[in-house]
Parts: structure tokens; C-alpha cells; sequence
């Protein structure tokens, strides 16, 4: 993705997907060579737990759209390289079926 592409992600919750059991859920603050700062970020570590990183993540959506939201960090920076997708959390597909706002958008890292 390009900066400007990314660029749109800021300050918008999103969800970065990595090639392990690691996913990364948190506002968009900046982006660099480097990697990612998120803020108010939810560390998830799928091995913690039973469910599938769709599933957690069909999960933060649902929450976010009713106000709430996992948090277990202020602020956390994410490496580039760790990093395989990137998309909005409000583009997330939850329940199994489309819903108004698109089908889920990743985008290369």
C-alpha cells in the first residue's frame, strides 16, 4: 500500500494481521519505514485463546459498533515487517454475510 493510501487509515481504528498468531487492533496515529503506532491498541496473542483471529476480530467489530472496545495498550508500536495486511475495522464483514459498507478491504503492508 502506498503512504497515501495509508494515509487515508489515519486516526481510524484498524486491525493489522500478521503471518503469526499476533493481531493488532488500534487507532492508526502514524506510519514510517519503521512500522506502525497505534494508540489504544488491543494486543491479541490468538494462542491466549480459542477463538480464530477472524473471529476475535469479527468480535472487536461487533463491540466497537456498540460502543466498546478491548484496550491493553496506550500506545504500542507495531514493525513493518511483522506486519502481512492492514485494513479499517469498519470494513470488517461480521456475522458471516455482507453488510452495509463493503465486504472487508486488506491491503499489503
Amino acid at each position: 500500500m502506498t503512504t497515501a493510501g495509508l494515509d487515508t487509515l489515519l486516526r481510524r481504528r484498524v486491525v493489522l494481521d500478521t503471518n503469526g498468531s499476533m493481531l493488532y487492533i488500534g487507532t492508526l496515529e502514524a506510519h514510517d519505514a519503521g512500522g506502525y503506532w497505534l494508540a489504544d491498541a488491543d494486543v491479541h496473542d490468538r494462542r491466549d485463546g480459542h477463538s480464530t483471529k477472524e473471529e476475535y476480530i469479527s468480535e472487536a467489530h461487533d463491540l466497537e459498533r456498540a460502543g466498546s472496545r478491548r484496550i491493553n495498550r496506550k500506545r504500542v508500536l507495531v514493525e513493518r515487517h511483522a506486519v502481512v495486511s492492514i485494513s479499517a475495522l469498519d470494513d470488517v464483514v461480521s456475522g458471516g454475510g455482507e453488510e452495509e459498507g463493503g465486504a472487508e478491504a486488506g491491503a499489503r503492508a
